[in-house]
């Protein structure tokens, strides 16, 4: 059985939840693409991934579907060959979009989920799809910045109330508050984020990236959901 080693940690009852539960992951980059990984060695029953974007070269140094042969890939796709060769037994749905409101009902419209992931970077949608997962009642854990950052050991889970340093969470906390959305779960990195540099002399716009930290953001994500949804 796939799941011998799982089932003496959670037990029989608690595999049989995450077997009979539905996850949609909004965002499989650097940090959803862990999540996902994550959820699927769990024993997720049903999973949705919805992401827009194809494999970039750039993804190469971060993103676990990313490998040379797979650069030019729609993620989604790419993260479908790979959910259904760790478990192919899996309910896998793929979006190749990129979430905005006025696509809400291609999502949620007589579709239940047991848990959200917000793994996407544009702080709109972020917070449209809080709004959604509050107008649902459906848990949702959102991620903060993990960009620009270096110590995978700087990372909480915690309220958005709770959270500083991270300018992305300072955002959401503000906007959080301003629409009354109440309590919302995220992980955020207490790490102030490092200013990185083009050639060791002027600044790039571009934001730094490293293998273990978003990895260990979407791997913590996992690890809540997991424990939410065997606490039920």
């Amino acid at each position: 059985m796939i799941f011998q080693r799982t089932e003496l940690l959670l037990g029989k009852e608690n595999l049989e939840k995450l077997k009979n539960s539905h996850v949609i992951v909004f965002g499989v980059g650097g940090v959803g693409g862990y999540v996902v990984e994550g959820l699927v060695r769990s024993g997720i029953g049903s999973l949705t991934i919805v992401d827009f974007d194809k494999i970039d070269i750039t993804n190469l140094n971060r993103q676990i579907i990313a490998t040379q042969d797979s650069i030019g890939e729609v993620k989604v796709e790419a993260f479908k060959k790979r959910v259904l060769s760790i478990n192919p037994d899996i309910k896998l749905y793929t979006y190749e979009e990129k979430f905005f409101k006025d696509k809400k009902d291609m999502f949620f419209k007589d579709k239940k989920y047991d848990y959200i992931v917000d793994a996407i970077d544009i702080v709109t949608a972020k917070l449209d799809l809080i709004e959604i997962a509050k107008e649902t009642n459906t848990p949702i854990i959102s991620s903060m910045g993990t960009g620009n950052k270096l110590n995978p050991m700087m990372f909480e889970v915690t309220d958005i109330s709770k959270t500083s340093v991270c300018p992305l969470a300072k955002v959401i906390r503000q906007e959080v508050k301003k629409r009354r959305l109440g309590k919302l779960k995220v992980i955020y990195s207490k790490e102030e984020p490092k200013k990185p540099e083009a050639d060791g002399r002027e600044k790039s716009k571009n934001i730094g990236s490293v293998a273990f930290v978003p990895s260990v953001a979407g791997l913590i994500i996992a690890s809540e959901v997991v424990k939410d949804i065997c606490s039920k």
